[in-house]
């Protein structure tokens, strides 16, 4: 979605707040250069003290005070946390799951598809939304919170999946043992009515198909609310979902939890909730991947709405971070930057995850840098708004391969998420820049023709007509790029009887039936793979690498072999092969090795294609998109401690946080954690 200018703002929540100081908050909000912010979602119960008894003071107050200092704002419905009330009226809300019912006191402990929670939750949106309905500076609407299903599989769950096995396989018992392998151990059911309760099961198959349903009753659950909110809405206003990721100690890959591509569907504008280390830690990865996700939900510009100012402890930026976060962000595609959140809370477990304002609620540090970031918005933020990136690389990501290998892991520490974050970081480091899509995209022609080169991380789980388009993909002249544990089983996890990779063996020149956990193993990359890989950076000390974790044993059919395994008992084998296959290159990477010699490959490979790695590495980042006017816009950033040089080739452009003139060959230097924005000349070609 576009927007005509950069949102830039916090949540606020006047229930949580000490004293009273609204008129305070919202003065320091408008003189930060902040124009939005986002309230309610999490407030249920002060709106609804008492089933059925409605108390709407503390909304009515943030609407008018942002109104005074002409803040817009963003409802959300406040449904992702039950009053105590509802849970002891009706404790068949609290969610069952495989670890029993819940017992209220945290967030996101209810079944979404309780009729009494979402006749509540369906009162209380209404309600709301009739009240402020004429409140002319609301400017769009929040669904939930970063919504899931939170494993809800009681009783009515149970029945509910039966009834959706049964539409999918059009009533056939038969059809539906095959798909899961019933026969096994005995699980064969004769009669719909025997269906075992899934959480017992010890059937992959089926386990991961009952995931498959709990990502859609997520999704539904937002189409549900999405429809409501469409009776309220005036068409000025947006609908959108602060969409999460996977969590390993901040945002990290694809969520498992939820269909977040079904859900997008009823929004106007996809909105992700970001949250990465900082201080010596911070890289700027994580907003890259994040931003590559946001992007692929709706094929548009999306919305941060939820990042951190100081967050975590351990989390406390640097002077300057914040500021090149907040570009960071805008870079990758986002039209806002907001805050979670704008004070830091007194009580409960949210109390050390700090706001912009700390716990004495005055003016400091991280304020001052946000009135610096919101100067510098009210002056280019018309020149950066609506950035349309223009990527060559897309990674392939699959909801069904990542609950494949939970169901059936690589290893503890080596997830899908890890796989997908090894290769998306390598080429981050190489400022290589990179989309994702999804197996329905990739069946649609256009999606693939407007990309030269497809990572497919660990696609266990496969459907037919995904292999035929990726197929076709390469035959017309695209590198395709896969890791082991990909093209292994059908979508319901039911392993392929025929060679490995499935329907890629003539793609990849090669096949295995062979795979196992290394201990001591290792891979060395052959001359010419040496050669080319050393040629693109700077000397390598050493072509052999250790493996960990997993490693297939590659037997070429016609495809060149990249790295071996170096051992006595497989030295036989391939552990990276190349194949031409018609016009196009497929690489298959069997193994999972160093992070920093997996650069070298990359680099080595995309070079190949025409992408320019020598001498733009980590920690500069360069990233491009073209603006609302047609002009290519170029932000260079430093996420180092010392300062970054870079040589600009082009025809010239200007830099927009000065009156500096940039011109072809000229050396440009970034001071530590800073950023530079460039907006070319006419005709002018980065490199």
């Amino acid at each position: 979605m576009k927007t005509d200018q950069i949102y830039y703002g916090a949540a606020y929540y006047d229930e949580y707040m000490p004293c009273d100081r609204i008129r305070e908050d919202m003065r320091m909000l408008r003189e930060a250069g902040m124009n939005v912010i986002r309230i309610a979602e999490s407030t249920w119960a002060t709106m609804e003290p008492h089933d059925g008894v409605f108390d709407f003071t503390h909304l009515d107050r943030m609407l008018e005070a942002s109104a005074a200092e002409g803040i817009k704002v963003i409802i959300g419905t406040p449904t992702y946390a039950i009053p105590a009330w509802m849970a002891a009226r009706y404790p068949d809300i609290l969610a069952v799951t495989r670890f029993g019912q819940e017992i209220y006191g945290r967030r996101q402990n209810m079944d979404i598809t309780s009729p009494d929670y979402l006749r509540h939750a369906e009162r209380i949106i209404r309600r709301m939304l009739a009240h402020i309905k004429d409140v002319k500076h609301i400017i769009g609407f929040q669904l939930d919170n970063e919504t899931k299903a939170y494993d809800t599989r009681g009783p009515r769950v149970q029945a509910m999946f039966a009834s959706y096995l049964k539409e999918q396989f059009h009533d056939d018992l038969d059809a539906l043992n095959d798909h899961f392998g019933f026969n096994y151990w005995s699980n064969r059911i004769s009669a719909w009515e025997d269906l075992p309760n899934v959480t017992g099961t010890i059937n992959g198959s089926f386990d991961a198909e009952f995931r498959k349903f709990q990502r859609k009753l997520a999704a539904d659950f937002l189409k549900w609310q999405a429809a409501i909110v469409e009776e309220y809405r005036r068409p000025d206003q947006f609908v959108t979902q602060n969409f999460d990721f996977d969590w390993r100690g901040s945002s990290f890959g694809l969520q498992p939890d939820i269909d977040q591509l079904s859900a997008a569907k009823a929004l106007t504008v996809a909105g992700v909730d970001i949250y990465h280390k900082s201080a010596a830690e911070l890289d700027g990865a994580v907003i890259s991947m994040g931003g590559a996700i946001g992007r692929s939900l709706k094929k548009s510009n999306y919305l941060v709405l939820e990042t951190e100012a100081q967050g975590n402890p351990g989390w406390l930026p640097y002077r300057g971070q914040l500021r090149l976060q907040a570009y960071s962000h805008l870079a990758s595609g986002s039209n806002s930057v907001m805050y979670w959140h704008w004070h830091s809370i007194h009580n409960a477990i949210e109390t050390y995850w700090k706001g912009v304002l700390s716990h004495n609620l005055k003016r400091g540090a991280v304020y001052d840098e946000v009135c610096t970031i919101g100067r510098e918005f009210a002056l280019i933020g018309e020149k950066i708004k609506n950035l349309k990136k223009e990527n060559r690389v897309a990674f392939l990501l699959s909801h069904e391969a990542l609950t494949g290998l939970q169901e059936f892991p690589v290893s503890t520490t080596l997830q899908y998420n890890e796989i997908f974050r090894w290769l998306f970081d390598a080429l981050y480091r190489l400022n290589i820049e990179a989309d994702v899509i999804y197996e329905p995209d990739v069946c649609q022609e256009d999606c693939t023709n407007s990309y030269d080169t497809i990572f497919v991380p660990a696609l266990y789980s496969v459907r037919e007509e995904t292999l035929s388009a990726l197929r076709r993909f390469t035959e017309r002249g695209g590198q395709l790029i896969a890791t082991f544990k990909s093209f292994f089983s059908d979508e319901y996890l039911k392993v392929f009887h025929d060679d490995q990779p499935h329907g890629m063996t003539d793609v990849f020149g090669m096949t295995y039936d062979r795979f196992t956990i290394p201990t001591k193993e290792t891979i060395t990359f052959q001359p010419a793979a040496s050669q080319m890989m050393s040629t693109q950076t700077d000397a390598v000390p050493s072509m052999t690498v250790p493996v960990s974790e997993w490693m297939e044993l590659l037997e070429p059919d016609g495809a060149e072999t990249l790295a071996a395994y170096e051992t006595a008992h497989w030295g036989e084998c391939a552990a990276i092969t190349r194949n031409q296959f018609g016009k196009g290159t497929a690489i298959y990477i069997g193994c999972y090795f160093d992070a920093g010699m997996l650069e070298k490959l990359l680099a080595s490979l995309m070079g190949a294609r025409g992408f320019h790695t020598e001498g733009l590495h980590f920690p500069l980042i360069r990233k491009c998109g073209i603006n609302d006017d047609g002009d290519r816009i170029v932000y260079l950033f430093n996420y180092s401690d010392a300062p970054v040089s870079y040589t600009y080739h082009g025809a010239g452009a200007n830099a927009l946080l000065s009156e500096h003139t940039v011109t072809d060959g000229e050396t440009l230097t970034l001071a530590p954690w800073d950023v530079m924005i460039l907006k070319e000349n006419a005709g002018a070609v980065t490199k």
